[in-house]
């Protein structure tokens, strides 16, 4: 017996791309928009990656998509946690499981350690 439903795999999908566009359309209507470049590694459901912003800032961060939809949560070079939600574009490289891809999407800071905690 098993306590945790499993969905198919086409509901699943479903249901991650809507929650996905919904972060997306969310982070966008209260933060910034952008465009970014990065290299990413799969392991399991997650890519862990490195991307280029276009503001020229570097982020490392934890990530998931289903198809050209993605989320996830990173850290920049000023110590600034963020959320991020876009689309994109990617292309294996060589013979790895590694990849690298272009996209545009939201992000909003969910911790600065530059802030006063309130």
């Amino acid at each position: 017996m098993t306590l945790i439903p499993t969905l198919p795999a086409r509901t699943a999908a479903l249901l991650l791309t809507t929650t996905a566009v919904a972060a997306l359309l969310g982070l966008t209507g209260c933060s910034s928009v952008g465009g970014g470049v990065g290299v990413s590694v799969p392991i399991g459901p997650f890519s862990i990656g490195l991307g280029v912003g276009s503001d020229g800032g570097v982020t490392a961060g934890v990530g998931t998509s289903v198809g050209p939809v993605g989320v996830g949560v990173g850290v920049n070079g000023s110590g600034q946690v963020t959320g991020n939600a876009g689309v994109g574009v990617s292309a294996p490289v060589g013979n790895s499981r590694a990849r690298v891809g272009a996209g545009v999407g939201g992000s909003t800071v969910i911790y600065d350690p530059n802030q006063p905690q309130r």
